[in-house]
C-alpha cells in the first residue's frame, strides 16, 4: 500500500478557543496531505489532465490535540470505483501513537478541461497501489 506521511507541531495558528486544534485545521490537514500525496506520486502530465474535488467527509474526532503536540498524519487509497476514490486519513499524536482523528474522504475525479466525472485510470489507480 503506498502511504503518505508528515510529521508536523501543532501551532497556535492551529487552535480554537478551548485551546484544542480547531476542526476546520483539521480539515486542512486532509486535504492537504491529501492534495500532497497526489503530488507525490503523479507527474505533471497526468496533474494537467484530470483534478479531484471532494463529494464526503466523514471524520472522527477522538481525541484532542494541543500546543506542544507533535502529530503524524498519514493517508492512503483505499479504495476506487468509476470517478471516486476513497482516501484514508488517520492523525495520531507522534510521541505516543494515539490515534486522534481517523477520515475517509470520498473524492470525484474530473476532466480538468471539461470538468465532468472521469474514471480512474488503471494506471493512475496501479501508482497508489
Amino acid at each position: 500500500m503506498n502511504t503518505f506521511t508528515e510529521i508536523f507541531d501543532v501551532a497556535v495558528d492551529d487552535l480554537d478557543d478551548l485551546n484544542h486544534v480547531n476542526n476546520i485545521r483539521y480539515v486542512e490537514w486532509i486535504q492537504d496531505i491529501s492534495k500532497k500525496h497526489w503530488e507525490q506520486v503523479t507527474d505533471a502530465d497526468i496533474r494537467k489532465e484530470m483534478i479531484w474535488v471532494v463529494r464526503n467527509h466523514n471524520i472522527s474526532y477522538l481525541k484532542s490535540a494541543v500546543l506542544g503536540d507533535t502529530v503524524e498524519v498519514t493517508t492512503h487509497i483505499e479504495a476506487s470505483k468509476g470517478p471516486l476514490s476513497i482516501r484514508a486519513v488517520e492523525i495520531k499524536n507522534h510521541k505516543t501513537g494515539e490515534l486522534m482523528v481517523k477520515s475517509t474522504t470520498e473524492w470525484c475525479l474530473l476532466d480538468a478541461k471539461t470538468f465532468r466525472p472521469k474514471r480512474v485510470p488503471e494506471s493512475v489507480q496501479e501508482l497508489f497501489k
